[in-house]
């Protein structure tokens, strides 16, 4: 059965069965020279898996001359992009943001992945952003406006954690009896970071138009359980530069 939530570019497919896998592939010309293809992610979900963080266990990965494969694990819960029960919307938000925290609170020095700004701008810089799919604050925009803000508002200091690095409602799986984490996916950008490439594009995610159960209280909820939970004052100049970096992937 294909899988058509997400906006990654792969195909993937649930084949049910015991177990039940997922599989994702891309053709090697839609691919990026980044570092965070199949085979990238692979590794990122073994490492995850060795730092304690639940994500699908990889049953293969490979290549051929046009294709690359990753074949998972399922894991049992549902997206927090799932209809939720009204009565349970607001532990969700909640939930949602212990999620972040315990996964920034793993030690980044042990994390062999780099995704600080220094890998990350570059990378955004050769990419073409899709100008038809930007956020609604910057439609319309050129690619030369998004480059130039880009450039400009750059963060001069980076605050390190373990960040998943697309963390939006759809990769995060709740078990929906007793809403705990259930797990991770689509870890392809996993890496060290700044927190707020995380809490920026989840707090997005959250009080997005297209998703009606929740909406920019709701956003903010999360921010302020995070800021309680770790200590740290959110930037909001960060929290637009971040979400103004993921135009371009």
């Amino acid at each position: 059965m294909p899988v058509t939530l997400g906006m990654s570019g792969a195909r993937v497919w649930r084949l049910d069965g015991t177990p039940t896998v997922y599989v994702k592939t891309t053709e090697h010309a839609h691919c990026h020279d980044d570092g965070t293809g199949l085979a990238a992610e692979a590794e990122r979900l073994a490492w995850l898996a060795s730092a304690g963080v639940t994500v699908p266990e990889v049953v293969e990965v490979g290549a051929d001359d046009q294709f690359a494969w990753l074949v998972t694990t399922a894991l049992n819960g549902r997206t927090a992009a799932d209809p939720w029960p009204q009565t349970q919307r607001s532990a969700v938000i909640e939930v949602l943001a212990d999620i972040v925290l315990a996964l920034h609170a793993v030690p980044v020095g042990d994390c062999p992945f780099d995704r600080r700004l220094a890998v990350r701008v570059p990378e955004a810089l050769k990419a073409c952003a899709d100008l038809d799919d930007l956020d609604e604050e910057r439609a319309g925009w050129s690619a030369a406006q998004l480059v130039d803000a880009l450039v400009t508002t750059m963060p001069t200091s980076e605050d390190l954690v373990v960040c998943h690095g697309d963390l939006c409602l759809p990769n995060v799986l709740l078990d929906p009896e007793t809403l705990a984490c259930a797990g991770l996916v689509d870890v392809g950008r996993a890496g060290a970071a700044d927190r707020h490439s995380d809490i920026a594009l989840m707090a997005r995610s959250i009080g997005h138009e297209i998703n009606d159960q929740f909406d920019p209280a709701c956003a903010q909820r999360f921010l302020d359980r995070y800021a309680a939970g770790s200590g740290v004052l959110i930037s909001s100049e960060k929290l637009e530069f971040y979400r103004l970096l993921d135009e371009f992937f």
